[in-house]
């Protein structure tokens, strides 16, 4: 009986190591998020340049698109920049920026200061529609397919390894279908 006392505690102990070995060999960017292959949560926000604007998901509707959240006082969003600001030169699709929990004329400075790559800003001042999008931090992207359903989420700055291998042909590959 009092050896089944002293088993008790050490599988407790290794089903622990277990649950870390595993939690820590994971990359903490391959988040899966419960939003894939689901439609994405509506919204309709004023816009960063033109508040007086909106757009909503139904607007974006019938094409692929990228939803980018970031902020001008996220430092990590400068790191993933240069690369949206050539994937915008490209045209290959159409880059919407969330603009999250921030003041709209910090987010105008930074844009104008790094250079706009969104077709358009929206601005999601209290964070609500970033929680609806399951936004863990700054910077996210989601890959949006013609019907609305959430095909790829970017967890963290997109790098070049990113963008060539999954994004790109992801989008490539929904432009067709």
């Amino acid at each position: 009986m009092k050896s089944l006392r002293l088993l008790i505690p050490l599988a407790v102990f290794v089903v622990l190591v277990v649950f870390l070995w595993v939690g820590l060999s994971r990359d903490p960017r391959e988040v899966p998020s419960p939003l894939i292959g689901k439609p994405a949560p509506v919204f309709t926000l004023p816009q960063l340049h033109e508040p007086g604007a909106k757009l909503s998901t139904a607007d974006m509707k019938g094409q692929v698109w990228l939803l980018n959240v970031w902020a001008s006082w996220c430092v990590s969003c400068r790191v993933e920049h240069p690369l949206l600001v050539e994937l915008a030169k490209a045209n290959v699709v159409p880059l919407i920026g969330l603009n999250y929990k921030d003041r709209n004329e910090l987010g105008k400075a930074w844009l104008a200061q790094h250079g706009d790559p969104y077709r358009l800003s929206i601005v999601d001042a209290d964070g609500r529609v970033g929680i609806d999008w399951g936004v863990y931090g700054v910077p996210e992207t989601f890959v949006v397919d013609k019907q609305g359903i959430i095909r790829y989420k970017q967890i963290g700055p997109i790098t070049t390894e990113a963008l060539q291998q999954k994004i790109l042909p992801l989008i490539r590959e929904l432009q067709k279908a």
